[in-house]
């Protein structure tokens, strides 16, 4: 889990950044500013800067939240989630244990997986020109 304590990384994410992250919070479904990027290059915790997704795994399930089929092997951490009714997997950076959002088995890649992920989770850092 996180070293930071929870009023450090209060000072250092936004109000929303930190109800995702630190809560467990989800952002409006459509309202993301990664739902709809195309650019190649790697997304990133926003807490802690670990690389967890590349472009490639990335496509546009519909559902409002950015969409990955693969996470990058040993980034996540998976823990059930009963919360709210539902029987869910939960999935966190295993870096700093920032919540992401959720993988569900229902992707339609070869994986059979779809990471539903928050933007204000994420960072994006494009690949450089070559």
């Amino acid at each position: 889990m996180s070293a930071i304590n929870p009023e450090a990384w209060r000072q250092r994410l936004t109000p929303e950044q930190y109800h995702v992250c630190w809560e467990k919070g989800t952002e409006r479904p459509y309202s993301g500013a990664l739902l709809h990027n195309r650019k190649s290059g790697d997304y990133l915790c926003t807490c802690c800067k670990s690389v967890l997704f590349h472009s490639e795994a990335k496509f546009d399930a519909g559902c409002g939240w950015p969409s990955f089929d693969r996470a990058i092997e040993g980034t996540v951490t998976y823990t059930e989630d009963s919360s709210h009714g539902m029987k869910r997997v939960e999935i966190t950076c295993s870096g700093c244990g920032a919540h992401l959002g959720h993988v569900f088995p229902d992707g339609p890649t070869e994986t059979g997986q779809r990471y539903c992920v928050n933007s204000l989770s994420l960072e994006f850092v494009p690949t450089p020109d070559p």
